[in-house]
């Protein structure tokens, strides 16, 4: 999500969340370092407690009058143990080596506060321990509560008791001024935040600038048309490789650009005496058919013989007029062959170009002996011409061809249609089929289907095709009818 925003906004957010990021950071690590040193301060304040109560106690057994012994420790500190925690403000409790509490320096006993025998674990610490010390820490009412437990030695140093003090760390004065000082943190970093966001957006703004700039030259950069140059003033160095590399880019675009125009000319040139060629040999081979035709055909004593020779010098005639169209066409450099609106009857233009073609297999159908739209006839004829010349070509490894021709009429449109059973189209062709110059055949400049879209098209008609490899194809011409 955050690749998919501009360069602007992850520069504004980058720097936002850097200030959040490193305010989250302090806040964290000031409460980590307030709770090492609260750790630090009571675990020094009880060993010094626990130090000055141990010199008071030495101090009374070396007094004391008594044997110092177990039996005898209740006995001696029976009223100093009450001056000793509160001398030193601290409380204190005694017990004997097995664990069960001889004094306490409190005048009452809880046993919720005070236990009278100890745990059998903190007694094995306590032994097993190098220093002979074990401090025991708890949770106790949401306060941490510590306990330590040292030996009461005799004048032999031989242990006689077990010294405990109870210690509550009271948090309470530092949790306040870390609530303090996180609001005046908390203070300080919205108000840097509300730096950093100004400070990030006017940045933001003055690099990305000339970015915008180069972006929006780049996209009014044409192929076709003379494009500006960039001039940024006092541009960073990144942005001035950038400016330099679209100036040069555009240098060698205007150079290309006028190579392309002189190549286009070039190849429009070639392109046009390709269709020429193409266009003037197209009636020529059904004027050859006819030819052949009627010489296979002619017969003097035919009765039918001037009505046949007429019908066959008016099909040479209409290739003749085709062939003569195109040369005006092209002497006059306009369109190719010159096009004419004359009302016709597409059943019977459609009939009249199937004469020429000899093949037994190429049947025509048309439920309706007229079918009115507005053409130029030739071109009409040139459009079936090829598509029955194409249909021809798809079947000759066929073992029984057939191509069918038929005419149709749904009301709106008047509908032709050239089914084959040859190989088909396959489907990497399907798109380039009307493209000029393509073609799948050996021979042949592939200017057929291309000239015959554009004159459908011309008319503001339809063509299109459905095929499939091995089974055939059906090319499909549609135009305007008129009622």
């Amino acid at each position: 999500m955050f690749t998919k925003l501009s360069l602007r906004s992850r520069i504004f957010l980058s720097m936002i969340l850097l200030v959040v990021v490193a305010s989250i950071l302090i806040a964290g690590v000031t409460v980590y370092q307030y709770k090492e040193q609260s750790e630090d301060y009571h675990r020094d304040r009880l060993e010094r407690k626990e130090e000055q109560v141990r010199q008071s106690v030495d101090y009374v057994l070396k007094k004391t009058t008594y044997p110092v012994t177990t039996e005898n420790l209740g006995m001696i500190f029976n009223e100093e143990i009450y001056q000793i925690a509160n001398v030193q403000n601290q409380r204190l409790n005694i017990y004997d080596l097995d664990g069960q509490l001889i004094k306490s320096s409190r005048a009452i006993f809880e046993v919720d506060s005070i236990a009278n025998c100890l745990d059998p674990y903190i007694l094995e610490r306590l032994e097993t321990s190098p220093t002979k010390r074990f401090v025991d820490q708890k949770a106790l009412a949401g306060d941490n509560y510590k306990a330590s437990y040292t030996y009461i030695n005799d004048k032999r140093f031989k242990p006689i008791g077990i010294l405990n003090l109870p210690y509550y760390e009271d948090d309470s004065f530092n949790n306040m001024e870390l609530r303090e000082f996180l609001l005046r943190l908390a203070g300080v970093y919205f108000l840097m935040l509300l730096i950093a966001i100004g400070l990030a957006y006017f940045i933001s703004t003055y690099i990305t600038r000339s970015l915008q700039t180069i972006s929006d030259m780049l996209g009014k950069t044409e192929l076709r048309k003379r494009n500006q140059k960039i001039l940024i003033d006092n541009p960073s160095e990144e942005i001035e490789k950038l400016v330099t590399a679209y100036n040069a880019m555009i240098d060698e675009l205007e150079q290309s650009a006028v190579k392309l125009a002189r190549s286009e000319r070039e190849q429009a040139w070639r392109e046009m005496a390709k269709q020429v060629a193409h266009e003037i040999k197209n009636p020529l081979t059904p004027m050859r058919l006819t030819v052949q035709s009627f010489e296979r055909k002619f017969d003097p004593k035919d009765p039918n013989i001037a009505s046949k020779v007429a019908e066959f010098s008016k099909s040479l005639i209409q290739q003749i007029d085709t062939m003569s169209s195109i040369a005006s066409a092209f002497s006059n450099f306009a369109e190719m062959p010159a096009q004419q609106n004359e009302t016709v009857n597409i059943v019977e233009i459609v009939r009249l170009a199937l004469d020429i073609f000899n093949e037994d297999y190429i049947h025509f159908i048309s439920q309706e002996e007229e079918i009115i739209t507005k053409l130029d006839r030739t071109q009409l004829i040139r459009v079936v011409t090829n598509l029955v010349k194409n249909a021809i070509q798809a079947v000759p490894e066929v073992e029984a061809p057939r191509i069918l021709v038929s005419v149709v009429s749904d009301g709106k449109y008047a509908e032709i249609s050239v089914a084959d059973n040859g190989i088909g189209i396959e489907d990497g062709f399907k798109e380039k089929i009307f493209e000029p110059k393509f073609t799948t055949k050996s021979s042949g400049m592939g200017l057929g289907l291309g000239m015959v879209k554009n004159i459908v098209e011309t008319y503001n008609g339809y063509i299109g095709f459905t095929s499939k490899p091995g089974k055939g194809t059906v090319f499909t011409v549609k135009f305007p009818q008129v009622k």
